[in-house]
């Protein structure tokens, strides 16, 4: 049986063992980090050009590039407007959803979740052979909500306010009459929560990564203008990227987790670089003829 323990991930930004740096990831995901970092705050629209000058600083080549806008097109994410030979770009309400979802999830990763009750959202699954292509996406969706699956059929977070996206999950891909989900507390009588979370994720693999982040970012020293702007989107890339692999699991289950110290860091540098950012990424885009 194919293991569904979450694992170190495939990271967009991958950390070059000779030297330390960051090296771009995906024209797809590097494409979604400008729009949501860049565009998603003004509302305003974009011009290709300036798309395609940003992913080239990324070293994604130019017809690469391209085919990424022209995907996220095609998948509704950003609707053209043709203005004399050029054409500009807004988001799409599906791309604005994606990203008024999904930001407080990249957001919340320094959380301690200090407040956790000790309750855990579990999910039992008896998917059957008729629905077997089902299973990959559930999967999916379940490890982006933080479950583990310490068991075989059995998946467990400690994040009980997300029930609703997992009913709406299960409803899309039409398993309601396969799945049992409760919220209770682990008892004395099985597995201790130490032993869940040990089962539950693969914690060592990801702890590794987050090291390797950690020495990357403590090199990164940009120097103003493109510089601060490309090496900007490539954190904010690997930070999007993170909540697919991290449970973000409270406090009291992983203390003093590298994890949260990670996203500080990348907080903290945000903040830092977002005028200069902003600014430039102004610069680049007003650059490109109106007529």
């Amino acid at each position: 049986m194919m293991s569904t323990r979450r694992s170190a991930p495939p990271v967009s930004l991958l950390i070059k063992p000779e030297n330390g740096s960051l090296t771009p990831g995906s024209a797809r995901s590097l494409l979604v980090t400008i729009l949501g970092e860049l565009v998603w705050p003004t509302r305003r629209p974009v011009w290709t050009s300036a798309l395609v000058y940003i992913l080239k600083g990324l070293g994604i080549e130019e017809q690469t590039a391209r085919q990424a806008i022209a995907r996220a097109a095609a998948s509704d994410w950003i609707i053209p407007t043709r203005r004399g030979r050029e054409v500009c770009w807004s988001l799409s309400p599906k791309l604005l959803h994606i990203f008024d979802s999904g930001s407080p999830r990249v957001y919340s990763l320094s959380d301690p979740f200090s407040s956790w009750d000790g309750s855990w959202l579990s999910v039992l699954t008896n998917i059957p052979h008729s629905h077997r292509n089902s299973r990959r996406p559930l999967y999916a969706g379940l490890t982006w909500a933080g479950f583990g699956n310490p068991a075989p059929g059995l998946w467990l977070s400690p994040h009980v306010e997300r029930a609703d996206e997992v009913a709406a999950l299960i409803g899309e891909l039409g398993l309601e009459q396969h799945m049992i989900g409760f919220v209770g507390t682990v008892k004395s009588l099985g597995i201790s929560e130490s032993d869940i979370v040990a089962k539950g994720w693969d914690l060592q693999a990801l702890s590794e990564h987050y090291e390797q982040l950690l020495a990357a970012m403590a090199d990164l020293r940009p120097g103003g203008g493109d510089e601060t702007l490309f090496a900007h989107v490539r954190m904010v890339s690997e930070w999007q990227e993170l909540p697919r692999t991290d449970p973000q699991l409270p406090e009291a289950l992983l203390p003093d987790w590298i994890g949260r110290r990670a996203a500080r860091r990348i907080e903290v540098l945000r903040a830092q670089w977002t005028p200069t950012v902003r600014a430039r990424f102004d610069e680049i885009n007003a650059g490109v003829p109106t007529t």
